[in-house]
């Protein structure tokens, strides 16, 4: 089952019009939610970023869309497509009301939910070969750091990875810094010193790199630093990982002609499954 506008739709029969502004210009946002046993976790900081998201892009939201209303239409379509147990990831995309061509006519929005099964607890892949996607850039500043409906970079460096066997790619800014991975923040390691691109160099604010940076300041073998990150930082890494809240920690085995250990993300790994799966 779909939640398309409140209503509960077959996923056959769940569709939308053919000239909406998500397809037609990637007018849009989502969040993707990672949920245990019928709830959401870290669902504050997923509202509070959606609705962050929604006033960036000048959208209507609409009175409905309070906290407690979201949660528990996606408690709802949990119970209703049997992820009441377990593990789920849920997508809640809204995107705005048709009208006009580039410039819209109309604030108001859409939005859909919908759920798929996952698999178990945090794992961390046992192969992952990276390389730098140079193709096209993310730009810097405010708009990249929430999940548009626009990730057409994110697209094709994911197809250009498929296409030559790698697991993951390093996305760059104009200035040609690291600012994330395909779908993940970017975190790394020389010795006890851990460095994330900062969020306005043009990567997601995303709530999994900010659970990773607010546990490793409790954790005093580690400084963390949120600094633009150069590609030349990378080969000369102990440990580079990746994270969001689907998958968790994964990391980077080998990038280049370097390959890394796995250290700091096995650590963290840890402690998230005790605190999310416990």
């Amino acid at each position: 089952m779909v939640n398309i506008d409140g209503e509960l739709k077959s996923s056959n029969y769940a569709t939308i019009a053919f000239n909406n502004r998500g397809t037609f210009y990637g007018d849009g946002i989502f969040e993707t939610i990672r949920c245990f046993n019928g709830k959401p976790l870290l669902y504050e900081a997923h509202y509070f970023r959606l609705m962050s998201g929604m006033r960036i892009l000048r959208m209507d939201i609409p009175a409905s869309f309070t906290p407690e209303f979201i949660e528990d239409s996606i408690v709802d379509i949990l119970n209703q497509n049997n992820f009441n147990t377990g593990h789920a990831r849920v997508r809640f995309t809204v995107w705005r009301k048709f009208g006009g061509l580039y410039t819209p006519l109309d604030n108001g929005v859409h939005y859909s939910i919908q759920s798929t099964e996952l698999d178990g607890i945090y794992q961390n892949n046992t192969n992952r070969i990276a390389e730098l996607f140079k193709d096209h850039y993310v730009l810097s500043g405010l708009l990249n750091t929430i999940k548009s409906t626009n990730k057409i970079v994110n697209v094709l460096a994911g197809r250009y990875a498929l296409d030559n066997d790698y697991q993951e790619m390093f996305l760059v800014n104009e200035k040609k810094m690291i600012t994330e991975g395909i779908s993940g923040n970017v975190f790394v390691r020389t010795g006890n010193k851990v460095k994330t691109p900062p969020v306005l160099d043009g990567c997601l604010n995303g709530l999994m790199r900010e659970q990773v940076i607010q546990q490793l300041k409790r954790m005093l073998d580690y400084d963390i630093i949120e600094e633009t990150l150069s590609p030349f930082e990378l080969q000369r890494a102990d440990e580079i990982f990746t994270t969001n809240v689907i998958k968790g920690i994964q990391s980077v085995n080998k990038y280049r002609k370097k390959e890394f250990n796995k250290e700091l993300a096995t650590e963290l790994l840890e402690i998230f499954n005790d605190k999310f799966f416990d």
